[in-house]
């Protein structure tokens, strides 16, 4: 059995992480992210919704970087 070594850096972002998942989830047509089985989800779509996520926020950093 693995173990979560994923840490977050700051506590106090978990729950816009979570928000967010769960609004990329939706806009994947993934409805009721936070309350449904992800064991019931196959890989590529439990994937997606991290690889948007990770595009979102690095789409974001690059905003604030050039100042838009």
């Amino acid at each position: 059995m693995s173990r979560r070594n994923n840490k977050i850096v700051v506590p106090e972002a978990r729950q816009a992480l979570d928000e967010l998942k769960i609004e990329i989830a939706n806009e994947l047509g993934i409805e009721n992210y936070n309350s449904i089985d992800k064991g019931n989800l196959t890989s590529r779509e439990n994937g997606y919704v991290g690889g948007y996520m990770v595009k979102k926020l690095v789409e974001d950093a690059q905003k604030q970087m050039t100042g838009r």
